[in-house]
């Protein structure tokens, strides 16, 4: 189900909502990865100077830019045409924004494009859509809009690092940003408030680069403030320990463009 004009011919599609909602969940990883881990490279393909460019979350994870479908109607709907045109007209935080926006329309899109091409009932697409909203949007992994709740919720354990291959504990933020955060997800045990009430869901703590949630390892950005699983940026324990100031991939980016 590859998108773009690379695209060979008819591939294999999925047939149930579970089908659908699997592809959903690995094109939207491949894109995320391209607006966070991989956004040096991204920036860099996304020159003005070329033609129309789309980008496009793969099924095997991975992202691509590339040109936009030839045959008309193309096999998939396409995603934001020309998307390189505003790349140099924008603030860079603002411009990978706007793409995660269009990029969460067009993964919509091929959802719902596979749940009409296989005659999905109201259940079917009930059922799909409730899947798909249960994840948290690609526009919310890249603006950090997802993680501010869990950290607010950080005041009643240590500040101690946690280990690899050990639980990642609730902690306090650190009075200063030169010891790298680990984040707050939520325990089983910790799902009511402090009145009993149920937490929201939402508060659970969400990798910035592939979207999803518990892990062994994570880090913060001091800038930006989002949580990272350690292997998803290449950071270990034992790196962390001596880093004064972490700066995520984007932050990073933003960073060398603005100079």
């Amino acid at each position: 189900m590859d998108g773009g004009a690379a695209f060979p011919g008819t591939p294999p599609v999925p047939r149930s909502p579970e089908d659908v909602f699997r592809d959903y969940r690995a094109r939207q990883a491949g894109l995320i990865r391209a607006l966070t881990t991989d956004v040096e490279k991204f920036y860099v393909m996304c020159d003005p100077e070329k033609e129309n460019l789309c980008l496009y979350g793969l099924p095997n994870e991975t992202w691509e830019v590339n040109l936009p479908a030839e045959e008309v109607p193309p096999e998939l709907p396409e995603p934001a045409l020309g998307i390189n045109f505003a790349r140099d007209g924008m603030n860079e935080k603002d411009w990978l924004s706007l793409v995660a926006v269009h990029s969460d329309s067009w993964l919509m899109s091929v959802a719902f494009y596979f749940g009409a091409r296989f005659g999905f009932d109201k259940e079917a697409r009930k059922r799909l859509f409730t899947m798909i909203n249960n994840l948290p949007s690609i526009y919310e992994v890249v603006t950090g809009t997802a993680k501010k709740e869990p950290k607010e919720k950080t005041h009643k354990s240590n500040n101690k690092t946690n280990k690899s291959g050990s639980k990642p504990s609730r902690q306090a933020e650190p009075n200063n940003s030169r010891v790298p955060k680990m984040p707050p997800p939520k325990d089983e045990e910790e799902s009511e408030g402090e009145e009993g009430e149920p937490q929201e869901d939402h508060e659970t703590a969400l990798c910035g680069a592939c979207g999803l949630g518990y892990d062994d390892f994570w880090i913060c950005c001091d800038l930006c403030e989002t949580w990272f699983h350690g292997k998803c940026v290449k950071i270990t324990p034992a790196k962390a320990e001596h880093i004064k100031q972490y700066k995520c991939p984007s932050c990073t980016g933003s960073k060398r463009a603005k100079a």
